[in-house]
């Protein structure tokens, strides 16, 4: 099935998630194939839990078999956060797409999704 027209649609649902970012890629949301659905990614927010140090992210997006990068190597100083997706600079998410991350360290950052998922 292919992606919804975003002008008749029939739900629109609040979505979020969150994870522990580790140092292997790791998908925060993903939207399957065939699905019938596009999510509309509102809000991507990084905190560095750690106390003491600095830790990078790295967060790409996977689709049509290409990844490019939404941030590569960005430095989150220790107890700070950082958006690298608010509703100034929101995304689609289409059938078969995923945003990944991916840290330095182990244990230092955590990641917020939100999103509208839209049929």
């Amino acid at each position: 099935m292919a992606n919804p027209n975003i002008i008749s649609v029939s739900s629109i649902y609040g979505k979020v998630s969150g994870q522990a970012v580790t140092t292997s890629e790791t998908a925060i949301v993903t939207n399957l194939s065939q699905s019938g659905k596009i999510f509309k990614i509102n809000s991507l927010v990084i905190s560095n839990v750690d106390g003491t140090n600095a830790a990078d992210i790295t967060a790409t997006l996977v689709f049509s078999g290409a990844t490019r990068h939404i941030a590569k190597t960005i430095s989150v100083p220790a107890d700070a956060t950082l958006v690298l997706i608010s509703r100034d600079t929101q995304i689609y998410l289409e059938e078969n797409n995923s945003i990944r991350l991916t840290a330095s360290a182990a244990s230092a950052l955590e990641a917020i999704c939100s999103w509208d998922e839209i049929s």
